[in-house]
């Protein structure tokens, strides 16, 4: 069936930014098409420009959206959301002054997600997950990475994954899921990381891809986690499963994990918050994208990743919430990317870019991010006559339905 919006007050199309495959972007590189009209099918997008150039022969349904902004679809390219439990008061123990190890001491931290982890069911976790992504798509976001990790153990692990697959499953096409690998997330209590790595990480990761149950993987590459010889010995193996690599890089310390995401082809590097210049540098010399998560920053008091820096030298640059229940408990995207735009030095289309293109290429999506044709028809619809209120209204939800 062939679809036609038009009237829309504001296509913006991002065709520069696709053009110039996400990177050095200019505010023009929006190219917004006032009263534009798109034409698609459920594969791709057939033509789009000004409604009064519009042919309608040969279209099943046109529906009118005056007072409308579409956009490519919104990405979060880095969640953790398939977890247990709470940490609400943990938050507090942070706030009045205590450090992770005496929040560790009381039973906080990673472990106390992953303990509630274990104790859930498999289908009170998958019920959780399915609120959560329920709310995170009336952000007008379409497209969510899900990655495991609060298991720690073979079964838990791969009842995660398992769950992953199954939202997958229940949310397309509505909801893009993709599944990424992070059992390697952090280290069991008793065990070295080289010993959690040959007795799990590695087995159930061959498992799960035989099974075809799982995308991508990811590990967290950093002092007292993960050294390099443990990504190099998973990205390694991962290659011969026919895996999409990515990776936690230089969030606590400038480990030069951009560096080994760049020598892998990963996908992304995410966090980096303490990222070098030779490392920023290597990026732009690469395909890898630098997925940044200020929400983390602001959650945890800590200094944003350094975006100008990695832009002025044509980084791709993508932004996405890294929703999880201990570091960074925010399930809205676009509200932490309009919040941190100022403070990362962002134009309009650096920072719409992140969230839609470059989000998608973070995610080995290159068929998607913005509305050009031949690209497949992703949208996300907000009921305002602008971009510009979008990203100002920091606090107010104009996503709608696409009809």
């Amino acid at each position: 069936m062939i679809k036609c919006y038009k009237n829309i007050s504001e296509l913006v199309t991002l065709k520069n930014c696709y053009v110039k495959e996400g990177r050095s972007l200019l505010p023009s590189d929006l190219n917004i098409i006032s009263n534009g009209a798109i034409i698609f099918d459920s594969n791709e997008i057939i033509w789009l420009g000004p409604t009064d150039e519009l042919n309608e022969a040969d279209i099943d349904q046109t529906f009118d959206l005056s007072g409308h902004t579409l956009t490519p679809e919104i990405v979060d390219a880095h969640t953790h959301l398939v977890f247990g439990g709470d940490r609400s008061e943990e938050y507090s123990w942070r706030l009045n002054g205590e450090d992770y190890q005496e929040i560790a001491n009381k039973g906080g931290g990673i472990l106390s997600t992953v303990e509630q982890t274990k104790k859930s069911s498999e289908q009170d976790l998958f019920d959780s997950a399915v609120k959560r992504i329920e709310k995170i798509h009336q952000y007008g976001v379409g497209t969510i990475e899900i990655k495991s990790g609060y298991g720690l153990d073979y079964q838990t692990e791969k009842k995660i994954s398992i769950i992953i697959d199954r939202l997958q499953k229940k949310f397309h096409p509505k909801v893009q899921i993709q599944r990424t690998y992070m059992a390697a997330h952090a280290i069991p209590q008793g065990l070295t990381a080289q010993v959690y790595l040959n007795e799990t990480v590695l087995p159930l990761m061959e498992e799960l891809a035989q099974e075809n149950l799982i995308d991508a993987v990811d590990i967290f590459h950093e002092v007292g986690y993960f050294e390099s010889g443990h990504v190099q010995e998973l990205f390694a193996r991962a290659k011969l499963l026919g895996l999409k690599t990515k990776m936690h890089a230089d969030e606590f310390n400038d480990n030069k994990g951009a560096e080994i995401a760049c020598n892998f082809n990963c996908l992304s590097a995410d966090h980096l918050l303490k990222i070098n210049p030779v490392s920023i540098k290597k990026l732009a010399q690469s395909e890898t994208v630098a997925n940044i998560l200020p929400g983390t920053a602001l959650f945890l008091g800590k200094p944003l990743a350094p975006a100008k820096e990695l832009l002025d030298q044509g980084v791709r640059l993508s932004i996405s919430s890294d929703y999880n229940p201990g570091s960074s408990h925010i399930d809205n995207v676009l509200l932490v990317a309009s919040m941190s735009a100022p403070s990362l030095k962002l134009n309009q289309a650096q920072l719409w870019s992140a969230l839609t293109l470059n989000a998608a290429y973070a995610l080995g999506m290159t068929k998607q991010g913005a509305l050009v044709k031949g690209l497949k028809p992703r949208f996300s619809l907000f009921k305002t006559e602008s971009l510009a209120k979008i990203t100002y209204h920091w606090t107010e939800n104009f996503a709608v339905t696409l009809p």
